[in-house]
């Protein structure tokens, strides 16, 4: 064990527990666990945004899959960045003006029906669920590798100290905790791209040159179809990238910690140049981890290229560097995963408990206890599911998850503020559908079962064969939203959705950030 990367490590936890004491002070109600108040300006909700999005992921999987497999890993980088095209321009300016705390608040606008913010809460679960596992498997390799602690109890120790940012410090803490984070992490990736660039000459030419002879697919790295063989599997895959982030529970929720609308549009903008560099610096990041670390010692430290980047850094600055870039992945995983805790545990004390068991009579103070319980409940669950999934790249879990995102939220809530014929029916079809579609077509897909003993969570032959199903289960959502609806004898409320789409316009009545 290096003790230079467990002063580091140990530092990061300082730091983020210090965070979450001083945020804990100013956690009165329930407002300030699950938004913050309302009070972050643009650039910080821009920050965190950024932190949220750049996880383990990004920095961890993308940078493996860029070399790995080239031009296919590249893939994961553009659509990452549409996606946030998408999202300014649809989805975080009528969520802001409709929600309150989560994305179920939103959709119960326009329905008050305690059966589609049960089903709300639920996809707000499974897809916060499955991202977080990508992060726990990202934490306990990087662990593994950087200290020599085993799988598992490395998955332990990020569960818990996850749960203890949530606990205590709730959306203030996590705000932060991610704002430091996504510096940390620019801050990182940059001094590596730069190292990087210089080794070329800063010539990116001479590059993609070099790039052609130094891994085993040799020309072949820098044309697409490496991973993708079928171009229906690339487009699905795609598909995850841009439309899931307009569907994730613990993004969609960053918008409810600034005062208004426009301070949420502006937040974007801010996110999307931050998330727009770190992406583009990931395509030097993987060609060095793969021109300098190589295929083999990639693939030995870690059969899905979770551990290219810490390798990278290794290589190129020694056992500094490495634990300096390692300990900032770490804050990277701490960060997000606090977040989708928080999320998770929104849907459950919030949705599930204070508005559906409790009918909205609960004291905020019942509702920040029950949301502290959850908050470890959804860890345990969490912990235990990433414990399988040990060998799978971190950026394709990712990828699973807003795939989900895609076809569960992300139709209800276009079709929420936009379709004047929209009901209730329709709303509950279209999540259930979604969800289901993805989870069980997942289920079955290559990434589950795979003939060859090892390569996949269990020994057998798929029944669906695609590795991505996006392509399917977003329309099966559209669908299941279009057919509930028009075969429902339930009428649509056209006076409720002429309030929703002026509130979502003007932002009439909305809560206001504390001061």
């Amino acid at each position: 064990m290096s003790s230079l990367a467990l002063i580091l490590f140990l530092t990061i936890i300082f730091l983020t527990l210090m965070i979450t004491y001083l945020s804990a002070k100013k956690t009165k109600n329930a407002s300030e666990f699950y938004t913050a108040g309302g009070g972050l300006t643009a650039w910080q909700n821009g920050l965190a945004v950024a932190g949220d999005f750049m996880s383990a992921a990004s920095f961890l999987g993308i940078t493996g899959a860029i070399a790995l497999i080239g031009f296919d890993g590249f893939y994961m980088s553009i659509g990452n960045l549409v996606a946030f095209l998408f999202l300014l321009y649809l989805v975080s300016e009528p969520l802001r003006n409709l929600g309150k705390y989560t994305v179920a608040d939103m959709i119960t606008t326009r329905f008050h029906s305690k059966k589609v913010r049960g089903v709300a809460a639920l996809n707000t679960l499974v897809i916060s669920i499955f991202y977080m596992i990508a992060q726990l498997v990202g934490a306990g390799g990087l662990i593994k590798l950087l200290l020599g602690i085993d799988f598992v109890p490395a998955v332990l120790i990020v569960g818990t100290l996850m749960t203890v940012y949530v606990i205590f410090g709730g959306m203030t803490a996590t705000s932060w905790v991610q704002i430091t984070k996504a510096v940390l992490l620019m801050a990182g990736s940059f001094i590596l791209t730069f190292i990087v660039f210089a080794k070329f000459n800063f010539n990116v030419m001479a590059m993609f040159e070099h790039i052609k002879t130094a891994t085993p697919l040799q020309e072949a790295f820098l044309d697409p179809g490496n991973k993708y063989k079928s171009g229906l599997d690339m487009i699905s895959f795609n598909l995850s990238l841009v439309l899931g982030a307009a569907g994730l529970p613990h993004l969609l929720v960053r918008f409810f910690t600034v005062k208004d609308a426009a301070t949420a549009r502006k937040s974007v903008v801010y996110s999307t140049w931050f998330i727009g560099i770190f992406f583009i610096m990931t395509i030097f990041l993987g060609f060095g981890a793969a021109a300098f670390v190589g295929f083999n010692n990639i693939v030995a430290a870690n059969p899905g290229g979770n551990m290219a980047a810490p390798l990278l850094a290794q290589t190129l600055g020694g056992d500094i560097l490495f634990a300096i870039v390692s300990a900032v992945a770490f804050a990277t995983i701490l960060a997000v995963v606090s977040g989708l805790v928080l999320t998770s545990a929104s849907a459950v004390a919030h949705d599930i408990y204070g508005e559906i068991i409790r009918d909205g009579k609960i004291t905020e103070k019942q509702q920040v206890q029950v949301a502290r319980i959850a908050s470890i409940m959804v860890a345990i669950i969490s912990i235990i599911l990433a414990l399988f999934s040990q060998k799978l790249n971190v950026a394709f879990l990712s990828v699973l998850a807003l795939g989900i995102a895609a076809s569960a939220n992300l139709p209800v809530i276009l079709c929420t503020i936009y379709w004047k014929r929209f009901n209730m029916t329709g709303a509950i079809t279209g999540m259930l559908v979604g969800l289901l579609s993805s989870v069980i077509l997942v289920l079955l897909s290559p990434n589950v079962w795979n003939p060859v003993p090892g390569a996949a969570i269990f020994t057998g032959n798929p029944v669906f064969h695609m590795e991505n199903p996006t392509i399917f289960t977003v329309p099966l959502g559209f669908i299941g939203a279009y057919l509930g609806t028009i075969l429902s004898a339930k009428k649509a409320d056209e006076e409720k959705f002429a309030e929703v789409l002026f509130k979502s316009n003007t932002g009439y009545g909305i809560s206001i950030a504390k001061e």
